[in-house]
């Protein structure tokens, strides 16, 4: 039986690599080996920071209400807890993007929620 070589199937892989490893400086993208543990690197790192993104943002929503509520003389954990209280169901997510475009419905967000505690 003949020795089969890789031909076209290496190539295709090497250009894959090189390919996901585009923008490195040096011989993180030009050289094979340096390429293959720069990718499994950057793979290991995106899916760390897929989960990691979530924590972020929910911490900086967190900072912009805590910011917010207390200009209106209101603690962020008082606050959250009227609005559980009063049934209001907004995320955290929603009622920052509310307190910084729109501070007026905020105001009746935090009166409404500290008229029902």
């Amino acid at each position: 039986m003949p020795r089969v070589r890789k031909g076209s199937a290496r190539r295709k892989a090497k250009k894959r690599l090189f390919r996901e490893a585009r923008g490195n400086r040096g011989g993180r993208g030009k050289l094979l080996r340096t390429v293959k543990e720069t990718v499994v690197r950057s793979r290991a790192y995106a899916y760390r920071d897929r989960r990691t993104k979530k924590r972020v943002f929910r911490r900086l929503w967190i900072t912009r209400l805590n910011a917010a509520c207390r200009q209106r003389g209101v603690r962020y954990s008082e606050f959250i807890h009227q609005l559980q209280s009063a049934g209001i169901e907004l995320d955290r997510k929603t009622l920052s993007e509310i307190a910084i475009s729109d501070p007026q419905v905020f105001d009746e967000i935090v009166a409404a929620a500290a008229s029902a505690a």
